[in-house]
């Protein structure tokens, strides 16, 4: 764990916190785009075997029955059902709340109307990561919004365990949360058979939800068959302290980052050197006595606290790091707040720590990780949505466009689009 002055940092310590993750998609791609090529070319007969050389899974039905997920939900304890339901009515709110208007016009001038139509896409494929550990909560978090947005077909993917079904919560998940189809494929293959479509797996216009670093490339090499939402790796958290923040909960906020992967990075920046210490003594008292001890301490060497001068170096530093998760944990910090430009999901003051957003507050997990926040926003209603924009137009209205069409058309050689508007009025 690296534990300085921001100031003091080289100029290697520092673009690895700033690049974290940035050369990790190359070394897979050239991987991930056989399994990709041959899930194209072959189809089910390779989702099976890919899935028996992964996950350890023999699997013949690809596609989960009905029966299946009905019978995974019954198996669910009632009160954790609640729990998940509740969790998925946060979400559907905080999404409702994201619907533009449907269709609106405005009148620029006399007989002109622009518009703007929104329009659901018509299927979605969800990636649900497995592995280490069942993610219901992405379940929620991917299909919900997309069923909010008016999406017809729903479908979701995620890896089975070794005897070849899918986590019984994970089906319960996305029975709540409205799931069209689910198949137990998971990795680069699920990506691919999302992308391409087999006998089985219903062919997507978009794939969201995020992944390891093959399931990340995996999606970039896609996009010509299926747009992404954007590239989403290890989970991080950036911590923004002052001297009011409490040192054992910033500390148990980094833990919770950690034990996501080995990868995960949890950073701290603080104004404060007595605040620091103490985070430093509480995260190694913490790392010792967490469940997923060994993940977290191998994480830890990803983390890092960081002293700083003045509040706006905190800011500055956070804007050049772009998290997924934001912290923001002083006494002041709607002024903090003013200043972030560039963060995945914000988190403000001592009692929102980033699990609540993980699951049940009701704003989306899927986030951009390893700086691409600069570019991309989180998982929200317009991920599952286009729009198309409108011309009304009367003969009055082209009156008042036809002469500065019709020079611009012939200035730009293109005499048919000025013949266009000119024939109008012969």
């Amino acid at each position: 764990m690296l534990y300085k002055k921001l100031s003091e940092l080289t100029d290697e310590e520092k673009n690895k916190l700033i690049g974290r993750g940035g050369g990790d998609l190359a070394n897979v791609e050239d991987t991930v785009a056989v399994i990709l090529e041959d899930v194209k070319h072959n189809g089910d007969a390779a989702l099976r075997e890919y899935t028996r050389k992964f996950d350890g899974a023999d699997i013949e039905a690809i596609e989960v029955t009905k029966e299946e997920i009905d019978e995974a939900a019954a198996s669910i304890d009632p009160e954790l059902m609640k729990h998940l339901e509740f969790a998925a009515g946060n979400i559907r709110r905080f999404h409702e709340a994201q619907m533009p208007q449907k269709t609106w016009f405005i009148e620029v001038s006399p007989g002109i109307e622009l518009g703007q139509k929104f329009t659901a896409l018509e299927t979605v494929g969800a990636y649900v990561p497995g592995g280490r550990a069942s993610y219901p909560s992405t379940a929620l978090m991917t299909i919900v919004p997309a069923k909010v947005a008016g999406v017809k077909n729903v479908v979701m993917c995620t890896p089975p365990g070794k005897d070849g079904k899918v986590n019984p919560l994970t089906l319960a998940a996305a029975k709540v949360a409205g799931a069209d189809h689910v198949y137990k494929i998971g990795g680069v293959q699920a990506v691919a058979g999302m992308a391409y479509g087999t006998d089985t797996v219903m062919k997507v216009d978009k794939i969201v939800g995020p992944g390891n670093v093959f399931v990340t490339s995996a999606k970039m090499q896609v996009r010509d068959m299926a747009e992404i939402d954007f590239p989403a790796g290890p989970s991080e958290v950036l911590i923004i302290a002052d001297e009011t923040c409490n040192a054992r909960m910033a500390a148990s906020d980094m833990i919770a980052q950690a034990e996501h992967d080995p990868n995960a990075v949890s950073v701290i920046v603080t104004t404060s050197e007595n605040l620091a210490a103490d985070v430093k003594a509480e995260v190694l008292k913490q790392a010792e006595e967490t469940l997923r001890s060994e993940i977290v301490n191998t994480s830890l060497a990803n983390a890092a606290i960081l002293i700083v001068d003045s509040m706006d170096e905190c800011i500055e530093f956070s804007n050049a790091f772009a998290p997924e998760h934001l912290e923001i944990m002083v006494e002041n910090d709607d002024e903090v707040l003013e200043g972030i430009e560039h963060a995945g999901s914000i988190f403000v003051g001592n009692y929102a720590p980033v699990p609540v957003g993980d699951y049940a507050s009701g704003t989306n997990h899927v986030l951009p990780t390893a700086g691409y926040a600069r570019i991309y926003s989180g998982l929200n209603l317009a991920h599952f949505m286009k729009s198309a924009s409108i011309q009304r137009i009367s003969k009055q209205g082209l009156e008042t466009l036809k002469d500065s069409v019709i020079a611009l058309a012939e200035k730009e050689g293109l005499q048919a689009h000025a013949d266009s508007v000119r024939t109008r009025f012969e």
